[in-house]
């Protein structure tokens, strides 16, 4: 058992997904000293195998992703050094965790670490990305479908990055499942909870960079997603939820007082895109 490690996930009606998360976490080569599993559902009563170190956070509130993990992070022992922050439906290999620490120990700047993360079909899901901005964002709305190798979509995911033996280099790694250093994580304050789902995690890759962290994808680190498991009920909700968070993330990003008619074109076309899509 490491004694400076552990792992949060934030539940929300999802108790069939942690009991297969729990048990990859306990058949991994580094074992956490601390799970807590925070339950964002207040109408749910997790039930789940024990083991050393499980512990249950009830907030009494769906506080959100990252204010979920922000309660988890602020119940954990002084000790922890290193906090594998993952979803629900997410699996380990069984030396993922310990690839993440070895690259995190051997980077002392290195803030978060994300790992590959791969679909239910073996397909590798694209989670260390550039910071989004205008330019690479609208070529890659437009194109990424009809055209996959375009400049602006390549860019975005950080296909030209340098990869070294170990890791890359990125802008953001995905929320989905990620390694943080703790003293990083509380020297920005956290997640920003003003984002109740999605963009949390870009902001946190964002705001450690500008903090002097690095984020690093190491894709020797392997996990499985199956995806949007405690969302899948409420799609268009969420399709919402992630227009109004990609809008609070821009407008924060090009907040000068001049880029008032930038900002306001920005809502208006988030609005319609979200109307639009809810249509699908």
């Amino acid at each position: 058992m490491d004694p400076t490690l552990a792992v949060i996930s934030v539940s929300y009606h999802s108790q069939v997904a942690l009991r297969e998360l729990v048990e990859s976490i306990a058949a991994g080569s580094v074992l956490p000293a601390q799970t807590v599993i925070v339950n964002n559902a207040v109408d749910d009563t997790l039930d789940l195998p024990e083991f050393a170190g499980l512990m249950h956070v009830d907030p009494g509130a769906n506080l959100g992703y990252g204010g979920g993990v922000n309660a988890g992070v602020r119940a954990l022992d002084p000790a922890i050094e290193w906090v594998l922050v993952t979803n629900p439906d997410v699996t380990l290999e069984s030396h993922a965790l310990e690839s993440l620490l070895d690259a995190g120990r051997a980077e002392p700047t290195a803030g978060e670490l994300g790992p590959r993360i791969l679909e239910t079909t073996g397909e590798v899901y694209p989670s260390a990305r550039e910071l989004p901005s205008l330019r690479t964002g609208i070529g890659h709305a437009l194109f990424a479908n009809a055209w996959t190798a375009n400049p602006w979509t390549r860019r975005y995911r950080g296909e030209n990055r340098v990869t070294t033996d170990v890791w890359r280099e990125s802008g953001w790694l995905s929320g989905s499942c990620f390694l943080v250093r703790r003293s990083a994580f509380d020297s920005i304050g956290g997640f920003d909870d003003s984002y109740f789902m999605y963009f949390e995690d870009v902001d946190l890759g964002a705001r450690l960079s500008a903090a002097g962290w690095r984020n690093l994808y190491v894709p020797g680190a392997v996990v499985t997603h199956s995806g949007a498991h405690s969302t899948s009920g409420s799609a268009a909700s969420m399709r919402a939820e992630h227009h109004r968070s990609a809008y609070l993330y821009l407008s924060r990003k090009y907040s000068a007082p001049y880029l008032w008619p930038l900002r306001a074109g920005l809502r208006v076309a988030l609005a319609v895109r979200a109307r639009f899509t809810s249509r699908g």
